[in-house]
């Protein structure tokens, strides 16, 4: 057994057509595996599903899927086995970010902040389950955030969101871990996207104030996420689950 090997195994990463996701789906393509990039925007899906195929011919396909609609997660699971003969990794990365503080926010936007990084990795998840079970196992990485650790004045419910999936990554680690499924999380810091772009343009002083803070002297980069997604998606990670892992160049460990 090769420990990083995923040749054969086969991957979908929803909001895999950009940022972080693509950065992840590059990376596991690069180790062998064969990824459906999932999103809601079909043509951006099949533009990020062809640049993957100039690494690897035929390693990368394309299924649209908004991940807050039952009917469609199921859809993207089942035409996902019936295309590729399996289902072994799933990363559940499809997220938003709306920036308020706490006496801002509509119930409209706690919803859909809500719906979409909680809800969907939910209902992921559960469609996952299944083929991995009858698989004998399995991989699941959730994306969460170092805001689901530390205090977000401008994204408190997009923290409370991102806590929320380790919570429920934790939880379901415990729940599958006897079907040999393995669970764990991601905790991105700031990574040079463009949901981070936006939240430049809202706060002028911030790339100044995250390269201050940041040991690493830097923005990470959405490839940064690739190295510990392949070593969670591969055998080396078999006794590794219900684990929070950051990726933020010791950010959260900094002074402030």
């Amino acid at each position: 057994m090769k420990l990083f090997d995923l040749s054969g195994r086969v991957a979908i990463v929803t909001g895999g057509n950009g940022g972080i996701g693509l950065g992840i789906a590059q990376g596991l393509v690069e180790c062998g595996a064969s990824v459906v990039v999932s999103g809601r925007n079909a043509e951006k899906s099949a533009a990020a599903a062809e640049q993957l195929n100039r690494t690897r011919a035929g390693a990368a396909i394309a299924i649209e899927c908004d991940v807050t609609v039952p009917e469609q997660v199921t859809a993207l699971v089942s035409r996902t086995v019936d295309q590729l003969g399996g289902l072994h990794i799933m990363v559940n990365n499809a997220g938003i970010g709306i920036r308020r503080r706490p006496e801002e926010y509509t119930l409209d936007e706690y919803h859909q902040l809500m719906n979409t990084n909680m809800t969907s990795i939910f209902l992921c998840c559960q469609a996952a389950y299944f083929p991995m079970r009858d698989a004998g196992g399995g991989k699941i990485i959730n994306i969460g955030s170092m805001a689901s650790f530390l205090g977000h004045p401008y994204g408190p419910i997009y923290a409370a969101s991102k806590g929320a999936v380790v919570q429920w990554s934790r939880s379901i680690a415990v729940a599958w871990a006897e079907q040999n499924i393995q669970v764990n999380c991601i905790l991105p810091g700031w990574i040079d996207t463009e949901l981070t772009q936006s939240a430049r343009k809202y706060r002028t002083d911030l790339e100044a104030r995250v390269n201050m803070r940041t040991p690493a002297g830097r923005w990470g980069t959405p490839y940064d996420l690739a190295g510990l997604a392949c070593f969670l998606a591969a055998p080396a990670s078999d006794y590794v689950t219900g684990t929070a892992i950051p990726v933020d160049g010791g950010y959260s460990i900094s002074m402030p």
